[in-house]
């Protein structure tokens, strides 16, 4: 196999339920820790006055910290 070349073609996204049900106790862990680090972004950009940038429906939207609603 050539180094860094994934074993098998690529066939879409990896579900939450994909990733919650590894066998690998690492990659269980990457989902906490990625919902972890997105809420540590989301206290930082508050702390700062910084627009939270993110994803709503597929588009790209800034929601200024002032209007944050959700944890």
């Amino acid at each position: 196999m050539e180094k860094n070349k994934p074993p098998h073609k690529s066939v879409g996204y990896t579900t939450v339920e994909q990733i919650l049900n590894s066998p690998d106790p690492d990659i269980v862990g990457s989902y906490y820790a990625m919902q972890r680090a997105g809420q540590a972004a989301i206290d930082l950009a508050i702390q700062t006055n910084t627009a939270i940038v993110t994803m709503v429906d597929g588009k790209i939207v800034r929601i200024p910290a002032s209007e944050h609603t959700f944890s």
